[in-house]
């Protein structure tokens, strides 16, 4: 009995604090919901209850939207709604100033895509995030300067280390260099010449030579043809012309009286 009564009392405080904070825990005390995170890129939301219960289009995607953790609940979308009016109705929400979502592309049934922006005037928007829903899935795009960063630093790690695997190839590579000299020696050894084979290639290019025809000789010199002469049987011939003109010379007798020798 005294365990009933004190299951009885946690029930009753239980009770006491939800009609007290009716909101749920996604709300502050002063019944307005906490905004959402900025950087919220690693997490996802998907209600598969309300997929099956409703169609996801144009019409209903953005209540869909606002079941999930991303979705602000102090922008002018959710004024539109409680006043009974579309929370999409771009000509309300033009008059307003503030926090706001847009559905800026859809197709029917995969893929919405959703901005979230601040408009300062009916003409100013400033562009804050984007979410997108993807086969029923809410997920919220990365900044481009984020993707840069990952695409960067990917691109890092992938460099650096094909560089260390080169530097470590190198030094392999130096190690069979050394190696290589001292097993040349005793690789040119084993590489003997194999005489049979020689002998054997030799047999055939003679047999080869013998079944060919012999060559045909060259046609004769027109009439009046002169063959021309090289250069070396030119001066061939004239080194032998020089040396029949010159005459053989006494060397003893042609130095006349005044070189020769006094006794």
């Amino acid at each position: 009995m005294h365990r009933l009564k004190l299951w009885d009392e946690i029930l009753s405080d239980v009770e006491v604090s939800s009609m007290a904070n009716p909101a749920g825990p996604m709300e502050n005390p002063e019944g307005v919901a906490a905004p959402p995170a900025t950087d919220m890129t690693g997490i996802c939301f998907r209600d598969q209850l309300w997929l099956n219960t409703y169609p996801l289009d144009r019409n209903l995607v953005f209540d869909y939207f606002a079941l999930s953790p991303f979705y602000d609940w102090t922008c002018n979308n959710e004024q539109l709604r409680r006043s009974s009016i579309h929370p999409l109705d771009t000509s309300h929400l033009s008059k307003m100033t503030g926090i706001e979502y847009g559905l800026n592309e859809a197709l029917e049934p995969n893929l919405f895509v959703i901005r979230k922006q601040k408009r300062d005037s009916p003409d100013k928007v400033t562009h804050m995030l984007t979410y997108y829903i993807l086969d029923g899935s809410v997920y919220q795009a990365p900044q481009l300067c984020n993707v840069f960063a990952a695409r960067v630093g990917r691109a890092l790690y992938y460099i650096s280390k094909a560089f260390s695997t080169a530097a470590s190839k190198l030094e392999k590579i130096g190690h069979v260099d050394d190696d290589e000299n001292s097993t040349s020696k005793s690789q040119a050894s084993k590489e003997a010449i194999d005489f049979k084979e020689v002998k054997r290639i030799d047999q055939i290019l003679t047999s080869l030579h013998r079944k060919l025809q012999p060559a045909p000789p060259p046609p004769p010199f027109p009439e009046g043809y002169i063959p021309p002469t090289t250069e070396a049987e030119n001066n061939g011939s004239e080194t032998q012309q020089s040396e029949e003109t010159i005459p053989s010379v006494d060397p003893i007798i042609d130095q006349g009286p005044a070189k020769r020798m006094k006794f």
